[in-house]
């Protein structure tokens, strides 16, 4: 019998993948496809944010610019700023947090991990930022 690993290492943090994980999203862009800038205010994001850990989610998922067809890009300045500010929001509600960073801009992602975000989430799988 082949056994498999089931914990990945996210920055530190083991993630236990025995069982199945859920992912909270907490779009911070006011073009999202499902909330349509709910969240983008430091009070709001951080009441999604107790929400979110009350219903025991595994991990927050961040992200700032919309990948809904037909969405305009928001510039990486913008985008960076939305998300760092929103993982320092989270680390204030839960300095414990498992974040994941919902970008395909590898100066966006480098920042996050400075920050402290754990999970890097490219929908492109690093087709449209190699780095």
């Amino acid at each position: 019998m082949i056994q498999t690993q089931q914990t990945i290492n996210c920055r530190g943090k083991l993630l236990d993948l025995s069982k199945p994980k859920v992912m909270g999203i907490l779009n911070v862009t006011d073009d999202s496809f499902f909330d349509g800038g709910k969240y983008l205010q430091k009070e709001l994001i951080q009441l999604q944010v107790k929400k979110m850990i009350e219903e025991n989610v595994d991990i927050i998922d961040v992200g700032a610019m919309s990948s809904r067809p037909g969405a305009i890009p928001v510039g990486q300045s913008l985008e960076k700023d939305r998300i760092i500010k929103s993982i320092e929001w989270i680390q204030e509600i839960d300095p414990q947090a498992l974040i994941s960073v919902d970008t395909y801009r590898s100066e966006v992602a480098k920042e996050a991990f400075a920050q402290g975000a754990h999970i890097l989430n490219d929908i492109s799988a690093f087709s449209m930022d190699p780095e």
